[in-house]
């Protein structure tokens, strides 16, 4: 290792690694799924791991991902495909459209996410949404990347910092955080930081980059030849489409008010889970969406067919980034950037925040960075008792979604769906998740001064 520390040496290697990705990309244009393929076997080998390890390494973290988001993304396309073609997607659209002017619609999506993603995982909000984006873009005119970019912030916002999404969730159980003062105050926090890194900074980075719709994705989201006669009314497309947020929503309260083995919370945490939600209104969508808009049942199944076709790359994307991940993981990279942290000499809930934003960067996974940073952080906060718990909670949610990049799958999906090359997606999707962070915590350290 040339005289270097294990630690050195590993943190050398990382940002060799992700160096060398991002020109097999850009420069040597290889294939995004197999370019990450490359780089995660390269940093496994070069990082001392087992040679039976790398590729087991990759195949968890691959299989890990797409155990939950490939499924969440097949669901929520069909359920998209069914909406878009059916006309209940226009009917949002154009009702957004009509209540807030085209001038303001970029507001409207992101507070629409907001909301929507207060008990939705962030890939499952997503995919319920993103045709919104594509068919407001349309029918208002207004740039991709100034509808999306809204969109994309009021999701990570409450993903990052409002339970009862995973890590904040987890971060409450590590601290001993009240989780009804960790909502609050995530909220408080959450809408003023998604609207700076959403409308305002979306509207300034659309004028660079507007954005440029995948022709695919447009096809499969944007129809122009609705019957408006037998498009579903803007109640029913609502209530169909809101339908796994009530479900997990029920599951969420059922878990804080009834005991651990009552019969009514454990069929609760069945039909709430995220797939069984998304499943129900799947299943819901094919009358709302189908056959009371005059489709017979072997056209749903084409139409659940042709939906696929264009998320294949994108799902296979997704995975490679969570074998990616995974080898950051397994290799201790995350393991020594965390512990650097720690050495440094800040106030609790800086010191929160910045354990957990080292650990993102070095493995792309918020969720991970936030359980991760909470378990280094916890034995030093002990010794300062007088912290406020909850605050802790959001730091360490708002250092978990900084500067999201080439080995987080979020960042591969949202380049896939709004067909940007990787510089745009730094500038877009990074920048924003860098500004929520930021931002995030300079609103908690100002509420750290009247809480």
């Amino acid at each position: 290792m040339l005289g270097l520390t294990r630690e050195t040496y590993l943190l050398v290697d990382a940002g060799a690694t992700i160096i060398g990705l991002i020109l097999l990309i850009t420069r040597f244009k290889i294939h995004p799924f197999i370019a990450l393929t490359i780089a995660a076997g390269f940093l496994g080998l070069t990082s001392g791991m087992a040679t039976d390890l790398v590729m087991k390494s990759f195949q968890d973290g691959f299989g890990g991902v797409l155990g939950f988001v490939g499924i969440v993304l097949g669901l929520g396309t069909m359920l998209g495909k069914l909406m878009a073609e059916s006309g209940g997607a226009d009917q949002i659209a154009q009702t957004l459209i009509r209540t807030f002017g085209k001038e303001r619609v970029h507001w409207a999506m992101m507070l629409a996410a907001f909301l929507v993603g207060l008990p939705l995982f962030f890939e499952i909000g997503f995919v319920l949404l993103v045709p919104l984006v594509y068919i407001v873009a349309r029918r208002s005119g207004v740039s991709l990347v100034k509808v999306g970019i809204p969109l994309l912030a009021g999701l990570s916002v409450v993903h990052g910092l409002v339970p009862p999404h995973p890590g904040p969730l987890l971060a409450i159980s590590v601290f001993g955080a009240d989780i009804g003062k960790t909502i609050f105050y995530g909220l408080i926090v959450g809408l003023p930081t998604a609207l700076i890194a959403g409308p305002i900074y979306g509207s300034f980075i659309a004028k660079r980059i507007p954005g440029e719709a995948s022709p695919e994705l447009m096809e499969q989201f944007v129809r122009d030849d609705v019957d408006t006669a037998r498009m579903p009314s803007f109640t029913v497309t609502l209530i169909t489409i809101l339908m796994p947020v009530f479900l997990m929503l029920l599951k969420a309260l059922a878990d804080i008010a009834l005991a651990e083995h009552n019969a009514v919370r454990v069929w609760m945490d069945l039909i709430g889970h995220p797939i069984a939600a998304l499943l129900v209104a799947l299943l819901v969508s094919f009358y709302t969406f189908g056959s009371n808009c005059g489709f017979s049942r072997d056209k749903i199944i084409k139409l659940l067919n042709d939906s696929l076709a264009p998320v294949a790359s994108i799902v296979l994307i997704v995975g490679a980034g969570g074998g990616f991940k995974q080898m950051l993981v397994a290799s201790g990279v995350g393991d020594v950037i965390g512990h650097l942290a720690v050495q440094a000499s800040v106030s609790p809930i800086l010191l929160a925040w910045l354990v957990a934003a080292v650990i993102r960067v070095a493995t792309g996974s918020a969720t991970v960075a936030t359980i991760t940073g909470a378990g280094i952080v916890m034995p030093v906060i002990s010794l300062v008792p007088v912290v406020n718990r909850e605050l802790l909670v959001l730091a360490t949610g708002a250092g978990s979604v900084i500067f999201s990049h080439v080995n987080d799958a979020g960042f591969w999906l949202v380049k896939q769906y709004f067909n940007m090359t990787v510089a745009e997606t730094f500038k877009t999707w990074s920048i924003m998740e860098t500004i929520i962070s930021v931002v995030g915590l300079g609103f908690i350290l100002l509420l750290s001064l009247v809480v």
